[in-house]
């Protein structure tokens, strides 16, 4: 049985959820939050969550755990059949995670955790931000998945990811950065959320939310 450590905040832990649930596998959840890192340093050796526990050990790191369950359980894919096309899913991936939503993330203390972020921070977020949504634009297809024609993992990724950047974008500019640069992604998040298995991680996302704000603790995101 695979165990995802993690909470339901997270949209890292949510892309790996949702991957879980598209594809059927029996998993468990235990709520593990950031600051406890201390106690499971050797499951994740910078702390990070989410990561997951199986019989042969434990895996950090959400693409590589993503990747874990395509191999284990290929009877359900999440990636394309082709070479090249499981490619451009992987490269898609990376772009939204490493030039959009880690760019994105800057704002998060500000926009869903109390905190303040410098004017300084949010004109530097916000020039590079719109070069990453411009570059992401290149590869959407929004057709009517990110990558085309199939579901992927890469819309397992990209609804929680897209869906904060919007948010935290309309808090701290006044405006969706979604709709300047990213033409469809509304329509696209619209269609994603009426999915089953995104409707449920939705509405586990917003319980967890209530009740991390319960607890009072500083947090970045």
């Amino acid at each position: 049985m695979i165990i995802l450590r993690g909470f339901g905040v997270s949209n890292y832990y949510n892309k790996l959820k949702l991957c879980l649930l598209e594809k059927n596998i029996p998993f468990q959840e235990k709520t593990t939050y950031p600051w406890e890192r201390d106690s499971f340093l050797q499951s994740s050796p910078l702390g990070r969550i989410p990561f997951i526990e199986t019989e042969q050990g434990a895996l950090s790191e959400s693409q590589v755990i993503l990747e874990y369950l395509e191999d284990r359980h290929p009877e359900r894919p999440l990636l394309p059949k082709t070479l090249f096309a499981r490619a451009k899913c992987r490269e898609l991936i990376q772009h939204l995670e490493l030039n959009v939503e880690w760019v994105a993330r800057r704002l998060y203390r500000q926009a869903f955790f109390g905190g303040v972020v410098s004017e300084e921070t949010r004109n530097d977020v916000r020039e590079k931000l719109a070069a990453g949504l411009n570059a992401l634009s290149r590869l959407a297809r929004f057709s009517p998945y990110i990558c085309g024609a199939e579901f992927t993992a890469a819309d397992c990724a990209a609804f929680f990811h897209l869906d904060y950047v919007r948010q935290a974008t309309l808090k701290i500019y006044g405006a969706d950065m979604l709709d300047e640069h990213l033409s469809g992604a509304a329509d696209y998040l619209a269609f994603m959320a009426e999915r089953p298995h995104f409707r449920t991680t939705m509405a586990d996302r917003t319980k967890a939310l209530s009740v991390f704000h319960s607890l009072g603790v500083d947090y970045a995101g």
